[in-house]
């Protein structure tokens, strides 16, 4: 498994930007499929979007769609989350996750777990 951390979270206004990074340690980062999802408090964890080992396909989420964007340095184990056009309702804590799998949206599938970001976005 990998060892995954996290980092650029914070409070924004809406219409704003965050990049998110979540830092890969332990195994060949560059097998394992890579996540985001996020919570936002009472709700269930949400799938916001996965990219392969490669980086050469991608999954959205259709709330994220058009506005979000995974991308991923495999020279660096670090992958990201481009974050534009921010909306209330992404508040959440943020999760990075890896999956030893080509790729999937499924929680299930995912095997490894950061311990989450939070972004909140204001109004």
């Amino acid at each position: 498994q990998v060892q995954l951390v996290e980092s650029g979270g914070g409070l924004v206004q809406a219409g704003g930007s965050l990049k998110l990074s979540c830092a890969a340690s332990g195994r060949t980062f560059s097998s394992y499929a890579m996540g985001w999802f996020r919570q936002a408090p009472g709700k269930e964890r949400e799938f916001v979007t996965a990219i392969t080992w490669s980086g050469g396909i991608t999954l959205y989420g259709n709330s994220v769609k058009g506005r979000f964007t995974i991308s991923r340095d495999n020279a660096k184990n670090t992958v990201y989350l481009q974050m534009n056009s921010l909306k209330p309702e992404d508040t959440a804590v943020y999760y990075c996750a890896a999956a030893y799998t080509t790729l999937t949206r499924y929680p299930s599938d995912f095997g490894s777990w950061g311990q989450g970001t939070q972004v909140t976005v204001s109004s």
